[in-house]
Order: C-alpha cells, then structure tokens, then sequence
C-alpha cells in the first residue's frame, strides 16, 4: 500500500521531468500526454526532456507552463548528450525524474549525479528484436540500474512479473496502472458510418476491418494485410474492406502486398492522421496484430469506440481483451489464424455489435483517464512523502 502526503500549493507545486527517446506519434507518448493533461496542475508542474526531438505531437498537451526539451541526441554511441542531460537536469532542478522504456533507462544514473533524489521508472512494452524480454545485454543493463530507481511502474501484468521474475525488482517496488482513455473523444457511432476513404472505398454493405499504429517490425501489420489477402482473393467476402492508419517504414511493404494480390482499391492506408476517433466510427472490428505490446492505447480506444478486438496474444493485449466477450486473440505471426478470427465476426455482424458494447463497458469500469492519473500521483505522493520523513528526522 502506497501512503498519502499532504498535497503541496500551486506556488510551490514540485516538477517531474518525464524522460523520453522522443515526443512523437505513439501509446507511450500518447499516454504520457493523456497523464500530463489529466493531472491537477496545483499537485505537480511537468517538464519533458527528448534524447532525440519533438514533432508536431506535442500540440495535443492541454496543460500549461509544460517545457519540452530537445536534446537531439545523434544515432549510435553520442558521449556528448550525457553531458547535456546532466546540465538539463541541473538547470531544471526537478523533484522527481520518470524515465520510460530501456531507451532513457540511463538517464537514472545521470539524475543520481545531478542530485534528483525521488527516480521513477516505467515499463510500456519491448522492441521486436527482444519481444520476451531475454536480450542478456539489455537485462544486464537494467540489473545493474535497478538500485537506482525507487520505484517501478508496469503498464501490464505481463511486464509487472517480468521486472519481479527477471530484472529482480521486488514486488514492493512495482506498481502496475493500467493505461487510460479518453471515453468522451473515443465513442461509438450514432448513425451511419461517416464516408472516408477515397471515391468507392465504402459501400453500403461494406464491413471495415480496422487497425492504428506505427507501421514498424514490431506491429507486423503486414501479417494483416496477409490475413486480409486470403479473406478476399476467392471472392467469398466482396464486402471487406480494409483500414490501416498510421506511418513508418513497413508501410510501403504493406501497400506492396495489397497491390500484388489486386486489392489495392479495397484498402486505404493514408498515413498518420489527426482525426483517429472519427475513422473509429467507421470501423466495424479492430485488428492489432503486434509481435510485443505493453498495453495497447490503440485497443482501449478502439473498445472506448464500441468495436469487437481481434489482436494476438501476446504482453498485455491479453489482459485487455476477453476472448469470446469483448473480441478474440490469437497468435503472432499466423495469417490463417487471423483470417479466420475476423471471418467470425464478417458473417455475425451482431456478433460484434455485441462484443464492441461490451468493450465500451469494459473501458467504462477499468480504463478511465482519472483512474490511470489517480495511480501514478499515488506513486509520486508515496515518494515524496518518503523523502519529506528522512527530512524531518
């Protein structure tokens, strides 16, 4: 059990610096965002420090007085950006630092050397290229900080028994919070599906099948684009149509495959856009069919949307998704498995009717964006009031 604190006054409200890679379109960031914004601005002030750079991602931050940093850190070994966050931490004086993922976990030995006492650090999901966590390097590494960090947070229970089980953080110094959503921006539809997509995409008839994300190695949206292949290419499912939003390298890979098997026209990959909730509701399931996930932003706002989930099993994607009530899981790397999944709800469409509004309950009861921030200001009120006892002593 965490213990309160008393809560400090505007005038004197503490500062966290939350230390990321970079401030960019993604669940992490996403997240980080949603808590800065969610957050009482008279409990504490925030500041966000970039090994790399910014985008224009950073306009979603409501909150005001938040200082974002660059500290444009160059590919590979760059010495020079360890001196630069030592005097950006010394210059912010913060009260409490929050790194995220093994990509700012060193930044726990550069606060130690400013003299940042209260250190935080959370855990939302791994790379493709160490999707179980086993990379001997990076455990090593994360060994060797542990001591640093007096406190742990888990966005899964998947990557809460693995920093226990493997990195040796005793259970008392782990806290697992679920991720939030925003239920007012992510709703249902409330008539018909709005017309998006270019001329002829959508039909009266059509059933869209739906997925968000960074088109990277490790959300294998190609294993979709394969499942959705063998879907259509016999001509059993005419209606099917097919949306993948989101940018990155293996998108163009994507659109190969689509384009090889003839079904250019019955999909529409446009990108990264600002408009998610909205082609939500013209989604009629969600599909994520990741290698590695912590806790997927993406599948909480397609629930909060009322669609069926259909995404592999794998990290916290089975925490989230309740097979046979709010949608279906199966596993990574399998097209036919995938097929098959989605061909249950093409031919019962009150079948996912009927899970999506479960999903929306779902997200109702146990992902709300104040239940999310309500846990992480218990671990940072836990900390400080830890350290105001050593002071008073």
């Amino acid at each position: 059990m965490l213990p309160s604190t008393e809560h400090p006054g505007p005038a004197q409200a503490p500062l966290i610096v939350h230390l990321i890679h970079r401030l960019d379109v993604g669940g992490l960031e996403n997240g980080l965002i949603n808590l800065i914004n969610q957050m009482p601005p008279e409990r504490y002030r925030h500041a966000i420090v970039c090994l790399k750079d910014f985008s224009h991602f950073h306009q979603r931050i409501k909150a005001q007085g938040v200082e974002i940093i660059a500290l444009n850190k160059r590919e590979g070994k760059d010495w020079r950006h360890y001196l630069h966050l030592y005097r950006t931490l010394k210059r912010l004086q913060p009260t409490l630092i929050h790194t995220r993922n093994l990509a700012s976990l060193e930044g726990q030995l550069l606060a130690l050397a400013a003299g940042i006492k209260l250190r935080v650090h959370s855990e939302h999901g791994r790379d493709a290229n160490d999707v179980d966590g086993k990379n001997r390097k990076h455990r090593l590494l994360r060994q060797l900080l542990r001591p640093l960090v007096g406190h742990f947070i888990a966005v899964s229970l998947d990557l809460q028994r693995w920093l226990i089980e493997s990195i040796g953080v005793p259970a008392t110094h782990v806290t697992q919070i679920n991720n939030g959503v925003d239920s007012v921006q992510f709703h249902p539809r409330l008539g018909p599906a709005a017309t998006v997509g270019p001329a002829g995409f959508l039909r009266e008839d059509t059933f869209v099948i739906g997925s968000v994300g960074r088109m990277i190695d490790a959300k294998d949206f190609a294993t979709l684009v394969r499942a959705f292949v063998l879907l259509v290419a016999d001509g059993q499912w005419p209606q099917l149509r097919l949306m993948i939003i989101g940018e990155g390298p293996c998108r163009s890979q994507c659109q190969a495959l689509l384009e090889e098997a003839g079904l250019s026209a019955m999909a529409w990959l446009p990108g990264a856009r600002d408009d998610i909730a909205q082609l939500m509701r013209s989604m009629d399931l969600f599909v994520l069919p990741s290698l590695t996930e912590g806790s997927s932003n993406t599948i909480l706002e397609a629930m909060a949307s009322g669609l069926p989930v259909v995404a592999t099993a794998v990290g916290g994607n089975v925490d989230l998704v309740q097979p046979g009530y709010t949608g279906a899981l199966v596993a990574p790397l399998a097209p036919e498995l995938l097929a098959l999944a989605i061909s249950n709800y093409c031919s019962a469409p009150g079948l996912a009717e009927q899970h999506g509004m479960r999903a929306r309950r779902a997200v109702l009861s146990h992902y709300s964006l104040p239940a999310m921030a309500d846990g992480y200001l218990a671990v940072y009120d836990a900390l400080m009031a830890g350290n105001n006892e050593k002071h008073s002593q």
